[in-house]
């Protein structure tokens, strides 16, 4: 295998790029500036050492706590429960919501190996009983294992007697909140219901 044909090889095992996607990237990197080239290899050698994750929320930030977390202006009596980090970008470009985020790390998936105790809940249950917080907003994917850690959520957060509440739907179900569109993703989180 030669060395663009390696190159293609790792593109290819990205995340929604496939094998055709993958031989375009690497022959336009070949195509184009030498310095572009350098400079994308570097930021791809430095993003583990520039980038880690929020000690308070669990999303990625170049500096901890994240701005998000060091915002004092924002809403802390909400605290919306997502999956990944990167769940969070997606909420914040669309500029509604005011409150600070959980990352659970996951879902709970059984036939993964991935119960409720290879996540977050710990953190979620001490930021809860903290006291500030009135509302929980739970955002999961509206797939089997979203929903059943959303469920697995609400009933862990039921005692303590504070509202928890899910995006509504108009996200399909199946589907990730990455590949939302802002305005369906606006719609879930103003149609929230409580369990």
């Amino acid at each position: 295998m030669n060395p663009l044909e390696e190159l293609t090889e790792s593109f290819s095992r990205l995340p929604g790029i496939g094998k055709k996607s993958a031989a375009r990237i690497a022959q336009h990197i070949l195509q184009n500036d030498r310095n572009q080239a350098l400079v994308l290899a570097r930021q791809i050698s430095e993003i583990h050492e520039r980038i880690k994750k929020c000690s308070v929320c669990g999303g990625y930030t170049e500096n901890d706590p994240c701005p998000i977390c060091s915002d004092a202006l924002r809403d802390k009596s909400l605290l919306c429960v997502v999956e990944q980090p990167q769940d969070i970008q997606i909420i914040e470009s669309f500029h509604e919501y005011t409150g600070f985020y959980h990352v659970l790390g996951g879902v709970i998936a059984p036939l993964e190996g991935i119960g409720p105790d290879k996540l977050s809940f710990p953190g979620l249950l001490k930021k809860v009983q903290s006291g500030e917080v009135k509302e929980v907003i739970i955002a999961t994917n509206p797939t089997v294992e979203g929903d059943t850690t959303a469920l697995y959520t609400q009933r862990l957060l039921s005692p303590l007697g504070i509202r928890v509440s899910r995006l509504a739907s108009g996200l399909p179900v199946g589907g990730d909140l990455e590949y939302a569109d802002k305005l369906t993703l606006s719609r879930s989180f103003r149609g929230r219901t409580t369990f």
